[in-house]
This record gives structure tokens, sequence and C-alpha cells, in this order.
């Protein structure tokens, strides 16, 4: 079933952000190969200001370098001057040339002043990969102030900076599920001198993880965590156990999370098609229906990797 689900991700047509979730699951997978494959292409869609996989006009800014830590697999690997010069200009955009507030933290679109949840997935990870640890602390913190409702400890969609106000008030489950995800990446990476920002991440996880399981509907999760009339979806319970495992297994999630996470990973496989399809997941291209996406895809493959 794993090879399939592989093969239908492949098969999908994807955005820049999709296809840095794609090469990061096969990252984790060990799938050097088709790491290889998915960067090369990436590089090919480059536009001159550094973003990576570019399809048409995008606006997104955090988005293109997402496939950055698999960009640099791929450099390792190959050694070629193409995909390290390819390296060289993405990280240029995302230090030096991408828009941000006069507080330095960067927006996640070039035509509006707004944080996104999927920026704590896309960016910080990125930063920390390619060796900037306090940059990625920088971002993650100023995402997460933005971003994270510490009475309710679930994570807002938008902030938008102009009108002061969240864009989308209710608490989105993919949304919540990026900033796990994202923010395991940073406590498994942060180096040991960053322990304090570590610590503070390993709390805001806790209390999301402990926020986000009592609203739990048929083994999977509503679009809206907290809204029962939002459909069914099943890619906030990879993002999920996809956590919940990983930090457990690293030592930083207590242990009695396991079983919560084998429970909900055995129900998600109950939801995988035939022909490999994750389904429903929050569906591209809108994102505002039940459906397939290939993060739906990609989670699965994440969450089986981490279960290893």
């Amino acid at each position: 079933m794993l090879d399939k689900v592989k093969i239908a991700l492949l098969s999908m047509a994807r955005y820049s952000w999709e296809q840095g979730v794609c090469a990061q699951a096969f990252l984790e997978s060990g799938d050097d190969d088709v790491v290889v494959c998915l960067c090369y292409d990436a590089v090919n869609r480059q536009s001159p200001d550094g973003r990576l996989g570019n399809l048409g006009h995008q606006n997104a800014v955090t988005d293109p370098v997402a496939i950055v830590p698999a960009l640099i697999r791929a450099c390792e690997i190959t050694k070629d001057p193409v995909l390290e010069k390819a390296l060289a200009l993405a990280m240029e955009w995302s230090l030096k040339n991408s828009p941000r507030n006069k507080e330095g933290i960067v927006y996640h679109m070039d035509h509006t002043h707004q944080f996104w949840v999927d920026s704590l997935y896309m960016f910080p990870p990125t930063l920390l990969a390619a060796g900037h640890p306090d940059e990625a602390i920088k971002q993650a913190d100023g995402y997460i102030a933005a971003l994270w409702d510490s009475e309710r400890k679930l994570f807002h969609h938008i902030w938008d900076e102009d009108k002061q106000d969240f864009e989308i008030v209710e608490y989105w489950g993919v949304g919540n599920g990026w900033a796990l995800a994202g923010l395991s990446r940073l406590i498994e990476g942060l180096p040991a001198d960053k322990k304090a920002a570590r610590d503070r991440y390993i709390d805001v996880v806790s209390k999301t993880i402990d926020a986000a399981l009592p609203l739990r509907s048929n083994g999977i999760f509503h679009n809206f965590l907290d809204k029962p009339d939002s459909f069914l979806e099943v890619n906030f319970a990879q993002m999920l156990a996809y956590t919940i495992a990983r930090g457990v297994k690293q030592g930083w999630l207590r242990a009695d999370l396991m079983a919560e996470a084998e429970d909900i990973r055995k129900t998600v496989h109950g939801y995988v098609n035939p022909y490999g399809l994750v389904t429903p997941v929050c569906g591209a291209p809108t994102f505002d229906k039940p459906g397939i996406a290939p993060e739906g895809q990609a989670f699965y493959i994440l969450m089986e990797s981490a279960f290893k």
C-alpha cells in the first residue's frame, strides 16, 4: 500500500510547497533517487529571484523554499554545481530578499502582509537545515506569537498585519498539522546550545497535541478542529500521528501518547483506496472541500516513515 501511495503522489500535479513536502516525504523514507529527481525539477522551475518549483505566476514567499532540505541532500549526492548554485540563490531569497515586517518576520505571500501557519513548516526547518539556527528560531517565534492561541492551545491559520485581525478565526486542522510537523523538525534539529528555544517548542507542541486529541470524530478530525459541522478529513490525523511518533521515539514527548498515535495510524490506513489515494483529505487545489491532495499523500509516507 505504501508503494501505491508513493506512485499516486508522483502522479499528481504539484505547486512549489507540494513539491517540497513531496521531496521531504521521500527524503525521510530514504528514497534518495526520487529526492534527486524532484529537486532537479524544482531547480528547472526556479525563478530569477531564487524561488524554487514555480508553476506559472505565484506569490508565495516561503512555500518555494520548503524543498531546500531535500535540495541540500541532492547536492551532497550529486555534487552538481547547477544544484549548488540553485541552493545558494534560494538561500539568498530566504535570508535577504524575501518580504518581511519591521521585526524581520517573513510574510507568506509577496502581495499581502500576512503570516500563515503553513510557514512554520515551510520556512524555519529550511533555515535550520541550511545552517541558520538563530534565524530559524526568530522566524518560528514570530509565527507562534502571531498565530498560536495560548488559551485554546491551537493555531489560527492567517494573521493579517494590515487589518490587525485573523483572516480565518477557526482552527484549521491541516494548519495545526503544518505547525506541529514543522516544530517537530526544529525540536530535533536545533543544536544543544539552543535548549531554551527547543523547550519552548516542546511546550507548544505538547499543549497543541493535548488540545487536539479530544476533538477526534470517527477516529479522525474535522477540517476545522472546533467545528463539528465542517467536513471530516484525514490529513491532520496523519500529521498528528507523525509528530507524536517522532516525539516519543526521540524522547521529547511523553510515552503514553504513542498509543494514541498507533490508534490514529490504524484508522488512517482505512482511508487509503485501492489506488493508493488517501481520501478524504483537505482537497487540492482550493482546500475548502474533501478530496485528494499531494500533501495528503506525502504525510501518509511521512507518517509511515516515523513509525519505522
